[in-house]
């Protein structure tokens, strides 16, 4: 057994597969549109056939804060401590937010977190 995909609701459809694109080397299938209800979706999938579902549709509530129930982040493993740092000032150059700065954690795991346009958190893992 195996998770399939992980599916998140976005603001811009088109900005957030780039950014998946860009930074992890997502792939993106065709669009997926919905025209009864403006639901439109791309899946990404990742070297290890890993999915990830992009959502979108015409009323998307905001969320309440961080943290809040649900889903928390999702974490990329980039390699290397190297990779982390520099996606990491990668990032802080693009303009994206950082949420903590590579380090090496109590539970032994090096990454850093930074939050994508949409305020989703995204960790880079080692």
């Amino acid at each position: 057994m195996n998770i399939g995909h992980v599916a998140i609701y976005v603001k811009d459809l088109e900005e957030s597969a780039r950014f998946f694109e860009t930074y992890f080397q997502g792939r993106r299938n065709e669009l997926y549109v919905n025209p009864n209800t403006g639901f439109s979706s791309y899946f990404l999938s990742f070297d290890d056939s890993t999915r990830l579902e992009l959502m979108n549709i015409p009323v998307i509530s905001e969320p309440n804060g961080d943290p809040q129930l649900g889903y928390a982040h999702i974490a990329f493993q980039v390699g290397s401590k190297d990779e982390v740092d520099r996606l990491t000032a990668r990032f802080e150059k693009d303009g994206y937010v950082v949420k903590s700065y590579p380090r090496t954690t109590g539970d032994g795991y090096y990454e850093s977190s930074i939050y994508d346009a949409n305020g989703n958190a995204i960790e880079i893992t080692e």
